[in-house]
């Protein structure tokens, strides 16, 4: 089947609300700093902003459409999108049609999320009838043994030691040193990762993300409007989507992407040896080993040899999570799932909080979201590209 490109559209104004590990504020609070952060950097009013695509876990009991009337908007467009990590790619890429069928002109892309003392407890108390059913009974509860399941497993298939997902953790966090919001501030050595106290075996402190507060967000328009707003943005070579992949693996060890990654760059016009700037969600290290490997990088069980020699930092060979990732950034609930997307267009637009990647021209956000017991259920990528100035 024949895609269409996306021609036109321009993706500009990353906007990050700064995190912070606990807060009294709502998510209805976050999202609303993030649409006055998005309108006041684009120079325009707010009821030019016609559509919207929200994800939150803390917005209930309301939904994108209660929030339309918290925010004192009218959207002739609305999305809300439930899917967690894969949320930013998903709101890109529904964003960007709605740009250019015309029924958007501009539109609002925001993940954001509150973290009280209790949130995160009540949130994965709630997360899906599959855990309700099937694995809170057993004592079971979280993301952490979850991954701790398939971080194990992985392990034992393919020889992966602790040391090579502790390469991708110190990296990251040399990378959020220079990030003003980031949660993680202290260098991180590899004896201090291997030696952190037990989370889930044989997961540890510095394998697992923070939860925190905060907001991710993102405009969608099209190319000539925001030349208009004399605003830098990038363009978009190709995403894709994907949901509940191989459900017939008995454990996960590849997602969705490894379903669509031909079709992506074939789409892109584009290869893995033409990315610049790698985003990969990353709230627990074997997710990384797993978007390296399904995305192109290198053959399934080879992402720790893949690594082994190369500089993920800014300065390196392959710039990886730029801002810090989740792991040392922090996870700002559903913010989280749109940090690769704003930190690729950071990075392509000259507006980066951190360092920047030197000649970055092509940028990848890869994106995963809804654990249940054994896998995450949903994936989407963006490749986006430099706009020619």
């Amino acid at each position: 089947m024949r895609r269409h490109n996306y021609e036109g559209v321009a993706v500009c104004v990353p906007v990050t609300v700064p995190y912070s590990r606990y807060s009294l504020k709502s998510a209805h609070w976050f999202c609303g700093r993030a649409l006055a952060d998005l309108i006041s950097k684009a120079g325009i009013e707010k009821n030019e902003v016609d559509g919207f695509c929200v994800s939150s876990f803390t917005l209930n009991p309301d939904s994108a459409v209660g929030l339309t009337q918290h925010l004192g908007v009218s959207p002739r467009w609305l999305d809300h999108i439930p899917m967690g990590g894969a949320a930013g790619g998903v709101a890109l890429r529904r964003a960007a049609r709605a740009v250019q069928s015309g029924d958007a002109e501009i539109v609002a892309c925001m993940g954001a999320d509150t973290n009280h003392v209790d949130t995160f407890r009540q949130t994965i108390a709630t997360f899906s009838q599959f855990a309700n059913d099937a694995v809170y009974p057993y004592g079971s509860g979280g993301p952490n043994s979850s991954f701790a399941f398939l971080t194990d497993y992985y392990m034992r298939e393919y020889g992966a030691t602790r040391e090579d997902f502790g390469k991708i953790c110190i990296a990251q966090r040399e990378n959020a040193l220079d990030v003003p919001h980031a949660m993680m501030k202290r260098p991180l050595n590899m004896e201090q990762y291997l030696n952190a106290r037990i989370i889930a075996e044989p997961l540890r402190l510095f394998d697992c993300v923070m939860p925190c507060a905060g907001a991710e967000a993102f405009l969608v328009m099209s190319i000539e409007r925001a030349k208009s707003l004399d605003l830098d943005y990038a363009t978009i070579l190709s995403t894709i989507e994907r949901h509940n992949a191989f459900p017939e693996d008995p454990v996960q060890i590849r997602a969705g992407w490894a379903v669509d990654a031909d079709d992506f760059y074939e789409h892109a016009g584009i290869g893995p040896e033409d990315i610049d700037v790698f985003q990969a969600y990353d709230d627990y290290p074997i997710i990384c080993f797993m978007q390296i490997e399904d995305l192109g990088f290198c053959a399934k069980g080879e992402a720790a040899a893949f690594i082994a020699d190369r500089n993920l930092t800014t300065q390196g060979d392959f710039p990886y999570n730029t801002s810090g990732g989740q792991l040392s950034a922090g996870q700002a609930g559903a913010g989280g799932g749109y940090l690769g997307i704003v930190e690729t267009l950071r990075q392509l637009t000259d507006q980066t909080l951190g360092k920047a990647v030197p000649n970055a021209v092509h940028g990848l956000a890869s994106c995963f979201g809804m654990i249940n017991y054994d896998r995450g259920l949903c994936t989407s990528a963006a490749i986006l590209k430099r706009s020619a100035a």
